[in-house]
């Protein structure tokens, strides 16, 4: 077990904490994932292939048709990330490291996905450039607008997800709020469909919030460690998550087919999480991990509509299983090279720019003049009881527990 004695969200007296090595596992958890809904696209939707995909695959698909269910194991990394990266940080760093993070591959998939399909659209097509240009901003479905390419609604869920948790890195990450925030959050995905509020139920997320939810705990158990408080909070996230599988099938494939597997995958994705949280996959350091581990997000980007594209183009020439192995293939490389010249350059220039941008508005806000209060009548200062002592803000840095 990696928790050593060290103090915890009961209030109890903190300790030192050993460095905890890279989470390694994660990044390949991440490519697992990808590739899982990489293979979904490929093998058992129509798409390129222009008639049933059970006739081209009809033993490979009984799997692969659950593979839209990386797309909900994304959402448990990124509960879980996202908080490990918020704490200590600014709600201005917070959002630089996001942006930056986010923006600079996907505005290139989106350019390189519509000249695809506008070149060779037979599989899609793009009906005019104010489609692309509103895409650029991430928000297209708040705007009823189509996305350039079909994964883009995912981003829309986890640019909502930033926003909630923006407000706890406003007023400061610590234990206690990243709890508060599951808690409430997870009341709401419950009791704002009953409320037949579409603005409501679009920031309640209510199929995909007991993921984000569950990341979350599980990072807190690993920073701090689990608790049955917490343990609670996975265990309904999970309950949650298992209510909304039917029609999550429902929506990817027909109502037909079985759910148990695509449960099963849910409690496996959960499952591995919990031993990445209690650190039993430490241990787990592979270099390569790492690298594919990035090229993650621009080959979750680009492989869609434009893998569609190829298949449509190839499918006469080269064989079923070839064809979907080589692809993935030329989207793993080509994945490497936006990770490589676009992601990585494009990304630290704009974090220098956002950075110089947020010191410039906190330069301007620290020598702003305090405004000058007019009364008529001024009353008496109150005064403090004596002996009381003001409260000390919480702390947000590393190691900090805050009790509950």
């Amino acid at each position: 077990m990696r928790f050593a004695r060290r103090g915890g969200p009961d209030g109890s007296p903190a300790t030192a904490r050993r460095q905890a090595p890279r989470l390694v596992v994660l990044d390949g958890l991440r490519i697992v994932a990808a590739l899982m809904v990489v293979v979904f696209h490929y093998t058992a939707l129509r798409g390129g292939w222009g008639q049933n995909p059970d006739e081209v695959f009809p033993v490979l698909r009984t799997a692969t048709r659950y593979g839209w269910i990386g797309v909900e194991v994304f959402f448990l990394i990124s509960g879980f990330v996202i908080c490990m990266s918020a704490w200590g940080r600014s709600l201005g760093d917070y959002v630089v490291s996001r942006v930056s993070r986010i923006y600079p591959a996907y505005w290139f998939a989106i350019f390189l996905t519509a000249g695809v399909i506008t070149l060779w659209p037979q599989v899609r097509s793009v009906e005019n450039m104010d489609v692309v240009f509103t895409n650029l901003t991430m928000v297209q479905e708040a705007f009823g607008v189509w996305d350039v390419d079909g994964v883009y609604w995912t981003l829309f869920i986890e640019l909502k997800f930033y926003v909630l948790f923006a407000i706890v890195v406003a007023t400061g990450v610590t234990y206690r709020k990243c709890v508060l925030f599951c808690g409430l959050w997870t009341l709401a995905a419950v009791m704002v469909p009953k409320s037949d509020s579409k603005l409501l139920e679009m920031w309640a997320m209510p199929l995909y919030t007991p993921y984000f939810v569950a990341g979350i705990c599980f990072y807190l158990m690993r920073r701090f460690r689990p608790t049955a408080l917490l343990w609670g909070i996975v265990g309904m996230s999970l309950l949650i998550a298992l209510h909304g599988v039917p029609k999550r099938v429902a929506d990817n494939t027909n109502a037909g087919i079985p759910t148990l597997p695509a449960k099963v995958i849910v409690v496996a994705a959960f499952a591995i999480m919990a031993l990445i949280a209690l650190g039993y996959l430490d241990r787990i350091q592979w270099r390569w991990l790492t690298t594919a581990g990035a090229l993650t997000f621009p080959l979750y980007l680009i492989h869609q509509y434009i893998g569609m594209t190829v298949i449509h183009g190839l499918r006469e020439h080269v064989p079923p299983y070839p064809l979907v192995g080589g692809l993935i293939v030329v989207m793993l490389l080509a994945a490497w090279l936006i990770q490589r010249y676009v992601e990585r350059p494009l990304g630290k220039w704009m974090r220098r720019a956002l950075q110089r941008g947020m010191e410039e508005v906190r330069r301007e806000s620290a020598s702003a003049p305090a405004p000058k209060v007019l009364r008529k009548d001024p009353l008496p200062a109150l005064q403090e009881p004596r002996g009381h002592k003001p409260a000390e803000p919480d702390r947000v840095s590393a190691g900090t527990t805050d009790g509950l």
